[in-house]
């Protein structure tokens, strides 16, 4: 009867963590964390125009989308243009330093987005940047 013990024996305690339950629990965290990641960084559904431009330094900006009704997003609140020209100082100078960033459809008429653009610019900001997809390269 190796399994039980004799009167008078002290019963030797085992001290270890099992720590593979935590690594299996930390593991399927990690998978789903890494799928909901790029998901959640979505905002506002916009076809950005192909240029062949670097790319811009991962900066916390304001975020300005323009989608291909014309309407207007900082960062996912949606606004009329009214709106916007008269709330964009403000929410620019409450966001802070961190620049301002326009997203505009391919299919927004020129127009709309120099209309932005000019409302952006006559508030004071001074560091704004216009985003695009990158161009396919010929291999």
């Amino acid at each position: 009867m190796a399994g039980r013990r004799r009167r008078g024996e002290k019963l030797v305690l085992n001290a270890e963590i099992n720590v593979v339950n935590l690594i299996d629990v930390m593991l399927l965290l990690m998978v789903i964390f890494m799928i909901t990641a790029p998901i959640m960084q979505g905002g506002v559904d916009v076809s950005l125009p192909k240029a062949q431009a670097r790319p811009l330094e991962a900066k916390t900006g304001l975020v300005v989308t323009v989608d291909r009704t014309g309407a207007i997003f900082v960062d996912k609140d949606k606004l009329t243009y009214e709106e916007f020209r008269a709330s964009f100082k403000a929410l620019a100078d409450q966001h802070g330093k961190g620049g301002v960033y326009l997203r505009a459809d391919q299919g927004v008429p020129y127009g709309m987005v120099v209309r932005v653009l000019a409302v952006m610019r006559a508030s004071g900001s001074t560091d704004v940047g216009l985003v695009a997809e990158p161009e396919d390269t010929p291999r």
